[in-house]
């Protein structure tokens, strides 16, 4: 009996032992805030773009916490969302060594946080009549200041970026200019009565820009431009359709006064067919530098796209859901993550995109950024209109990668050695009076033949991505419409000006902007299952395709010609071919019904492995401990 009271006592104080070393353990853990972070991309912990930039602080940054906690009418998503905040926050406070000051505020109504909150521009979102919630953040620095309204949960994977770009602004207050050029209307259009075409329609600029003015000055210069100002640090070009050569020449001044620029080119704009309406699109829907490219011993095909059945899209046609190879869903095995733009994106939506090939002229050298897979091909523009199964069927892989965008760097030499080019006159009136010479001689601008020192250039075969809906979507969250990335497409543009404008701190916050993870492994099942059908569809087509012209045939013979009866040979004919095309056309539906089938098998199969195969690996680990251990019991 004493021996069960002594075994009962030892048990008692061994659990209460155990206790106090958990209590103990959690104590220290709220004092040191130490946690692991087991993720992929660790998009739990500051990253080195966050810790350089609390690196180079020299004077004080406050930040202030707007957050209603007390409010009862706060939902549990956003309070959990608030405390991910300030645990946020408080790794920043740490990792500065006390050059970040955190503030926390409930501005309750009539106190004064909410004064301070109204004079930091924070809104307040109504839930009600009489409450409102509150979740933003202030960021300043001396005289600067900068603000993020509301901090909604949709924008958590670029919670870090938003804080780290607020601390670099409110730090570093002066903005280098960023130009920008294009056909389209990137920078937003305002109404007008005398906007009667669709492609003339208002628009809000689109959303990459609105990024970009948190950090630069953005500035819209025409596509007549026949100078770029010189300060102007770095040039983006979105789909220079028609450019003329002065502007060409422009730009080739600019790189070689030391400029930088990002030019995405197209071969087919998805926006401007988009756009342009009925009166549009007489002079098709591609761009280049039909004057530049050369210069730099690149060529860009204007009339071919880059179609990959390894990052086929699934697009939603009419009732049909198609994998589309021209519009590409690239992975990280088409991105270049050693380089510094590479590393910040996971994965690019680049729609009906076009391939960079040569060899770049002396001085130059080339980066690859973003490629295809080797079973890419090049298919041509125009049957785009025809759809996914026109384009496989023209298909053919060249076993080779095709650059999509590429970076040059060096010192560039100029594309126009015999100086500024002419403009077009047009041919003037007899009756109009020659002009009398003027007295005075004009001043002669040198052209620069060579850049002084090296200049980047990024190119990009698409222009689309860019775009809003490429991009994301913009969604409504309370009374705050908030932009959601799905894709990097967002991050990569914005990165590539940062790195050309010399911010590239914050390009490494950005690999953790995308949590978007593609089915690689199902993709590829998906290229093979289709390539095994593909030519049983392409011959029971063409065999569709030569029965209905034989039977328009001879349908039309008897309707040119009523007074001629048809024999009873030509009537079996008639009957025959009508069989046949009955017979091919379900034949055609039963091949693409059993390639719908296996692919949902690939993916049905993927899945169960997924979701089973933790379940299994869990139960035979503890299955062979629980032998294993038994094994020693019994050996003892």
């Amino acid at each position: 009996m004493k021996g069960k009271y002594h075994s009962l006592l030892y048990s008692v104080v061994g659990v209460v032992a155990v206790l106090i070393i958990i209590v103990g353990i959690n104590l220290l853990g709220g004092l040191f805030k130490f946690r692991s972070d087991l993720t992929e991309n660790r998009l739990y912990t500051l990253s080195n773009g966050t810790k350089k930039i609390l690196k180079k602080l020299d004077t004080d940054v406050v930040i202030r916490f707007y957050f209603s906690k007390d409010n009862a009418s706060v939902p549990v998503p956003l309070r959990t969302y608030a405390q991910e905040v300030q645990d946020l926050l408080e790794e920043y406070q740490q990792f500065s060594h006390g050059r970040i000051k955190v503030v926390k505020l409930d501005p309750k109504p009539d106190s004064d946080a909410e004064d301070s909150a109204n004079l930091d521009g924070i809104e307040g979102q109504d839930v009600n009549l009489t409450d409102k919630i509150y979740l933003g953040i202030a960021v300043s620095c001396l005289d600067a200041k900068a603000t993020i309204p509301y901090l909604s949960p949709d924008r958590e994977t670029l919670l870090e970026y938003d804080l780290s770009r607020a601390i670099s602004s409110v730090a570093n207050p002066k903005k280098a200019v960023i130009g920008v050029m294009s056909a389209l209307p990137v920078t937003g259009r305002e109404a007008s009565p005398m906007m009667m075409q669709p492609r003339q329609q208002p628009s809000q600029p689109w959303i990459f820009l609105t990024e970009l003015k948190e950090n630069y000055a953005v500035r819209d210069i025409p596509m007549t431009a026949d100078k770029i100002d010189d300060d102007v640090s770095v040039l983006v070009l979105i789909h220079p359709q028609g450019i003329s050569d002065q502007a060409q020449y422009a730009i080739d001044q600019f790189l070689l006064r030391g400029g930088k620029m990002v030019a995405l080119l197209d071969p087919y704009s998805f926006v401007e067919a988009q756009t342009a309406g009925p009166y549009g699109g007489a002079a098709g829907y591609d761009s280049t530098l039909a004057k530049l490219l050369p210069a730099w011993g690149i060529q860009f095909s204007v009339t071919k796209v880059v179609a990959d059945p390894l990052f086929a899209t699934q697009v939603q046609r009419e009732n049909d859901v198609q994998s589309d190879p021209t519009i590409l869903s690239v992975t990280s095995d088409g991105i270049n993550k050693q380089d510094a733009l590479g590393a910040a994106i996971n994965d690019l939506l680049l729609p009906f995109a076009g391939a960079f090939t040569g060899t770049p002229a002396d001085g130059l050298k080339e980066d690859v950024l973003v490629k295809s897979t080797n079973q890419a091909g090049l298919v041509d523009t125009s049957i785009l209109q025809e759809g996914a199964d026109a384009v496989r069927k023209e298909l053919k892989s060249a076993n080779t990668s095709y650059p999509i965008a590429i970076r040059l760097s060096g010192k560039f030499k100029t594309a126009f050695p015999n100086g500024k080019p002419e403009p077009k006159s047009s041919p003037e009136p007899s009756q109009s009076p020659k002009p009398v010479p003027s007295t005075t001689p004009t001043p002669k601008v040198e052209s620069l033949k060579e850049g002084q020192s090296g200049g980047v250039v990024i190119l990009v075969g698409d222009s689309d991505f860019a775009y809003d809906a490429i991009a994301g979507r913009a969604q409504q969250v309370l009374t705050q419409t908030v932009f959601v990335p799905s894709n990097g497409n967002l991050n990569f543009i914005q990165s590539c000006v940062e790195q050309l404008a010399g911010d590239s701190d914050l390009i490494g916050i950005r690999s953790r902007s995308s949590g978007n993870r593609p089915f690689v492994v199902v993709n590829k099942m998906e290229a093979a299952a289709e390539q095994k059908y593909q030519s049983k569809i392409d011959e029971l087509e063409d065999n569709l395709n030569q029965t209905r012209q034989k039977l328009a045939s001879l349908q039309t013979n008897k309707q040119t010609d009523q007074k001629t009866l048809l024999s009873p040979e030509q009537q079996a004919e008639i009957k025959k071919f009508q069989e046949n095309e009955a017979t091919v056309s379900q034949e055609l539906k039963q091949v693409r019904k059993n390639l719908r089938q296996e692919i949902d098998s690939l993916q049905d199969t993927v899945k169960w492995i997924d979701i089973a195969g933790m379940a299994v690996i869990v139960t035979l680990v503890g299955l062979t401990l629980a032998f294993v251990k038994r094994r020693k019991r019994a050996a003892r």
